[in-house]
C-alpha cells in the first residue's frame, strides 16, 4: 500500500505543470521602477558638478519569447522626474525623462524559476527642463537626447500558468549635454547620468 501511494505521489509530481516560458509567449510586467543616477559632470562655472536625485515611477516591460530561452524585451515607464543640484547651493533645476530600452535576453533553466540576462540599447528623451533657482544668471535650460548601451539581470518566478513575479536590475549608459545660458552666454556641460534601475513587478503571460 505504501509503495502504491509513493508511486502515485511521484507520478503526480512528475505530471505537475512546470509553468515554463515557451516560444511564442508574450509577457507583460508592471511594478515599481527606481532610477538611481551614478552621475558626474564637468565643472559648472567653478560651482562643482551636477547632482541628480533618485526617482521612482511605474515601470512597464513587454517581452516576447522568440524561443524557450531567448526573449526580446521593451522597457517603458511613466516619466521620471529628477532634481538637479550644485554643491553648497542645492537644487537649481528639475527635469523629466523617458528611457525606452530594447533588450535581447537569455533565460536559464526550464521550470517556474527563470533567471535571465540581457543586453541592448537605450534612448533617453529629456523634457520639461526648467531652472527652479536661476541664481540671477541662468536661463534657457535644454538637455540633449541620449543614446547608449544597456545591461540587465533578472529573475521570473511563475506562480501559475499566467501569473508571475519578477525582480530585475538594469544599468543604462546615459550621457547628455546640458545646455543653458550663463549671464547670456551659451554654455554646454558634458554630463553622465549612468543610472542603475531597480524594478519589482508582477507579470502576466499569455
Amino acid at each position: 500500500m505504501k509503495t502504491k501511494l509513493l508511486s502515485l505521489a511521484l507520478l503526480t509530481a512528475l505530471s505537475a505543470p512546470a509553468f515554463a516560458h515557451n516560444a511564442g509567449d508574450f509577457i507583460i510586467r508592471a511594478g515599481s521602477a527606481t532610477v538611481a543616477p551614478n552621475e558626474g559632470s564637468e565643472d559648472v562655472a567653478t560651482l562643482g558638478e551636477f547632482g541628480i536625485n533618485t526617482n521612482t515611477q511605474l515601470g512597464l516591460n513587454f517581452t516576447y519569447m522568440v524561443s524557450d530561452n531567448f526573449g526580446v524585451e521593451l522597457l517603458a515607464a511613466t516619466p521620471f522626474s529628477h532634481e538637479v543640484s550644485l554643491p553648497d547651493i542645492g537644487q537649481i533645476a528639475k527635469v523629466k525623462h523617458l528611457p525606452p530600452t530594447l533588450m535581447a535576453q537569455y533565460y536559464f533553466g526550464s521550470g517556474n524559476l527563470r533567471p535571465y540576462i540581457g543586453a541592448g540599447v537605450n534612448m533617453t528623451v529629456f523634457f520639461d527642463e526648467k531652472f527652479t533657482n536661476d541664481l540671477g544668471v541662468l536661463s534657457d535650460l535644454d538637455l540633449d537626447t541620449s543614446f547608449g548601451l544597456a545591461g540587465q539581470v533578472g529573475v521570473d518566478y511563475q506562480i501559475n500558468d499566467n501569473w508571475l513575479v519578477n525582480a530585475s536590475v538594469w544599468y543604462l549608459d546615459i550621457g547628455t549635454d546640458v545646455n543653458f545660458k550663463l549671464d547670456g552666454t551659451p554654455v554646454s556641460i558634458d554630463t553622465d547620468i549612468d543610472p542603475w534601475v531597480y524594478m519589482l513587478s508582477v507579470g502576466y503571460k499569455f
